[in-house]
């Protein structure tokens, strides 16, 4: 079955990577009731992972890139808490942004717009969310962001 999430994913050029397993003694995503809370995912892009340090050797556009990829792989964890239709999601509710950033960089909110920006292209309406973008002085293996959600899903 092919969502409207699907065709607009498409007409961009985007597909959504394979949801994967964590690495470590948790889940990917937690369902409760109507509630799909998804890990954080880490920025990923084609299997390899997308590092650097904001406000160090990565630009704001270049995190804003990471951050996007940190929202397909999201989409992809909705996706596998719905059986593989992303057609039931009904909203993003908040999205938690963490920027692998030096300690003067200020520009968090500026880079987690990649995915917010992201889920609002895709989804209208549905895709608005609460947000948080916070600095990190650093991020498992070295990635430039990692962001957290909550969705609701039928």
């Amino acid at each position: 079955m092919t969502s409207e999430i699907d065709q607009r994913l498409a007409e961009r050029g985007l597909t959504l990577p394979e949801a994967t397993a964590p690495l470590a003694n948790y889940v990917p995503f937690v369902r409760t009731g109507n509630l799909v809370h998804v890990s954080g995912q880490v920025s990923a892009r084609d299997g390899a992972l997308i590092t650097g340090k904001l406000g160090d050797d990565m630009s704001v556009e270049d995190g804003a890139k990471a951050a996007e990829a940190c929202a397909l792989s999201l989409l992809s964890q909705v996706r596998a808490a719905c059986d593989g239709d992303l057609g039931r999601l009904r909203r993003v509710v908040k999205l938690v942004g963490f920027v692998n950033s030096t300690q003067g960089f200020t520009d968090q909110p500026k880079v987690i717009n990649g995915a917010s920006d992201l889920m609002v292209e895709l989804l209208g309406d549905t895709g608005r969310h609460a947000r948080s973008a916070v600095s990190a002085a650093s991020l498992p293996f070295g990635v430039a962001v990692e962001i957290e959600g909550i969705f609701e899903v039928e």
